[in-house]
């Protein structure tokens, strides 16, 4: 093996460079009194005058951590910025063009900044509360410096405890309106802000670190909305929000001074975890307060106190940047109903990163990625893509100096390595599986060496070619009881051979390409012969039942041959053992053995119990525990598209793809898909033995049709009426 080591690794010292640092004219600002804390708040201005407005101005705008920009009074940006960590050390920055904001004459522009200031499971702190702003133009040059105005906002406070978990940077914010003079982005009270400070260092140096072009869009502002229902019980206002979404409340009341009107929804606390809440403490008069941190829930609740009168309320949804596209319908409706939820429950994981859930963690744990990508390309349009992007090169970025992978990332007070998660992550259902289905190879050089490295020195061989089981940070392949961990591990790290052969031919690396399918070749051998008992697949000497998880990464892996599915299928008749995460691989495994009822039967008989009416979002564990928005648990609407629906993609992006439906007892089934070329659309009919079908094949791409003659129907674009 240390052949393999020698021609496959191309080791690195530093991390990838996603961006070349640009040169910078303008210089971090913040302000002399702020003490660079937790939850501190900055406020900027700068005014500006113009002969004339250029078409076009493109702003380059930081800060740690997040930003609101108003230009001439109007919003701009609603929460720009993203949390830090391309890599550690470092952030992002945003491009935004102003000049559809901007007018001839004086301009004000003004700038609310917020300090996260704690680590978290999705943020590494810098230390330093700060602004950088750049635009240049046609005879316009607008530079962050001295000449700025600043102030810190001590309206915006703290909210006593309990405090967020630690796994939240996110503080509970209180606002004091009887300390913040709301008109000052209209330029108004210019004795209330001094001058700005520069900062000792320039963009591109610690403790603020490189800066990353954002590769995310900004998110998508629905604007403010009124709640469906609003109800006061015992003092307090509960009101009923359309789904689980991201919302940041808003209220109008008249008050007295002093009155603290709590904020939360039904989600502040999960389990014993605490999550995020709000407090407005009220000036004298009618007064309007909109909360810039967003939360979640199916409901938001404020506490209102003796003599506050509640004048309006209401919200504000922002979500990622992207569409529900894509589809699926059929003659069964609880199906339908998954689908439905699982889309809701991916959207409300996606934002600065995807997460493992919007309110106890907001975290980008890896194995519920791979899951959320796959999931993407079958609910959402295709700008969802770029998050999963971004998380590819932030996990490769983050690697530990020993080669260990590690999730989540960006993370200030967290390093621990899941060993069999990064299997997952690098492997073909997470690297491979955003390539195959997007189309976007740009990425594939940039991370090869990363993971070879992570592959191949990280993980050792034995004196027989398999891989020796490391229990890394945390030995978790999957919750629950039954695991075969021994069994699994090396069906994990076939997978992730099985990806990094795909980029090896991708970027001509023959040596590697023979050596990983030797590798690959003696794994599948060696694991027929120590792992098949002849009634299934276990680890000698494993007590209890067959795991269901192990037969099922046999089948999808490859290594399982056909001659073994009657054995198996026995198994999966019986065995219920892989949690939400994994189920999606049991699944597949059915499909791919032609058992189409048995899968459906199955989603019946356990997705239920993650299913609340209730709830629009679905619960991270069997039997409605953990979270109640886990999107890693509806993974099941990739099957769904990709094998019920028939609609999975033979070449990278969609360009050629195959239509091979597998619908068992449904009688009609419905699905759309959104790719590059455009959607995807089948409407299928079952009448008898035979299926009616209705194809719309987009520009660009190809659709491969298996027929029941045995032939094979090549179908261009357009709309087409076959018989299956």
């Amino acid at each position: 093996m240390k052949r393999i080591l020698f021609l496959f690794l191309a080791l690195c010292t530093g991390f990838l460079a996603l961006a070349q640092e640009p040169v910078w004219r303008a210089r971090w600002i913040s302000k002399s009194q702020s003490n660079s804390g937790s939850n501190e708040w900055i406020a900027f201005r700068k005014r500006v005058n113009l002969d004339k407005v250029p078409q076009s101005l493109p702003a380059r705008i930081a800060a740690d951590t997040k930003y609101w920009l108003w230009i001439n009074g109007e919003l701009a940006v609603y929460e720009g910025g993203l949390k830090r960590g391309p890599a550690p050390g470092d952030g992002y920055v945003d491009t935004v063009d102003i000049a559809p904001w901007l007018r001839p004459g004086e301009n004000l522009i003004s700038i609310l900044v917020w300090h996260l200031g704690r680590n978290g499971f999705s943020h590494l702190d810098s230390g330093m509360a700060a602004l950088l702003f750049e635009a240049i133009g046609d005879g316009v040059e607008i530079l962050s410096d001295k000449t700025w105005e600043a102030s810190v906002q001590h309206g915006y406070q703290t909210a006593p405890g309990p405090i967020p978990n630690y796994r939240l940077p996110e503080s509970n914010v209180r606002f004091d309106a009887r300390a913040y003079p709301f008109d000052w982005y209209l330029g108004k009270n210019p004795k209330w802000l001094g001058s700005a400070m520069e900062l000792g260092f320039a963009p591109g140096q610690p403790p603020l670190g490189a800066l990353v072009e954002r590769p995310i869009p900004q998110w998508k502002d629905y604007g403010r909305r009124a709640y469906e229902q609003t109800e006061m019980e015992n003092g307090t206002l509960v009101c009923t929000l359309p789904y689980n979404g991201h919302f940041s409340p808003w209220l109008k009341v008249k008050a007295p001074a002093g009155k603290v009107i709590g904020i939360h929804t039904d989600h502040l606390t999960v389990g014993k975890e605490q999550c995020v809440r709000a407090e407005y403490v009220t000036r004298e008069g009618v007064q309007e307060y909109e909360h810039f941190c967003w939360m979640n829930g199916e409901k938001m609740f404020y506490h209102i106190p003796e003599g506050v009168e509640v004048l309006e309320v209401g919200y504000r949804e922002t979500s990622y940047n992207t569409e529900f596209t894509g589809s699926f319908s059929c003659d069964d409706p609880f199906l339908n109903t998954y689908w439905q939820k699982s889309a809701r429950t991916l959207m409300v994981c996606m934002r600065d990163t995807y997460y493992d859930c919007p309110d106890r963690e907001r975290a980008q744990w890896w194995g519920d990625e791979v899951n959320e990508l796959g999931m993407a390309f079958y609910a959402l349009s295709p700008s969802s893509q770029a998050l999963a992007r971004k998380g590819i090169y932030e996990l490769v970025n983050w690697q530990k100096p020993g080669g260990e992978l590690h999730a989540p990332v960006p993370a200030g007070n967290y390093v621990s390595e899941l060993p069999m998660q990064m299997l997952a992550s690098v492997g073909w259902y997470g690297f491979h599986q955003y390539y195959w289905y997007s189309g976007d190879s740009t990425f594939v050089a940039a991370v090869y060496d990363r993971v070879g490295r992570y592959l191949l020195e990280t993980w050792q061989l034995d004196s027989e070619g398999m891989p020796i089981y490391r229990t890394g940070d945390w030995d978790w392949p999957d919750a629950g009881k039954n695991q075969d961990k021994y069994a699994q591990l090396p069906l994990w790290y076939y997978l992730a051979l099985k990806g990094q052969l795909a980029f090896a031919h991708m970027l001509y690396r023959p040596s590697d390409v023979v050596l990983l399918e030797d590798a690959m070749e003696n794994i599948a051998r060696r694991f027929n012969e120590k792992y098949w008992d002849g009634t299934g697949y276990r680890t000698p000497g494993h007590e209890g039942p067959y795991d269901d998880r192990v037969q099922a990464l046999a089948v999808v892996s490859g290594i399982a041959g056909k001659d073994k599915y009657p054995a198996l299928k026995e198994i999966f008749a019986r065995e219920y053992h892989a949690t939400v995460y994994l189920q999606k691989y049991v699944l597949e495994a059915l499909f791919l053995m032609g058992e189409a009822d048995m899968a459906l039967q199955r989603m019946h008989k356990l997705y239920p119990t993650v299913m609340k009416d209730s709830c629009s979002t679905l619960w991270e564990h069997w039997n409605f525990d953990g979270s109640s928005n886990h999107a890693w648990t509806g993974a099941g609407i990739i099957v769904l598209g990709g094998k019920v629906a028939g609609l999975e993609p033979l070449a990278p992006g969609w360009r050629r793809f195959r239509v091979a439906p597998q619908m068992g007892s449904l009688k009609q089934v419905s699905c759309t898909v959104d790719t590059g070329f455009g959607p995807i659309s089948i409407q299928l009919d079952r009448r008898g033995k035979r299926i009616r079908a209705m194809l719309t094949v987009p520009s660009g791409t190809t659709a491969e049709v298996p027929l029941p003659t045995g032939k094979k129907a090549v179908l261009a674009a357009g709309t087409h009426t076959l018989t299956l």
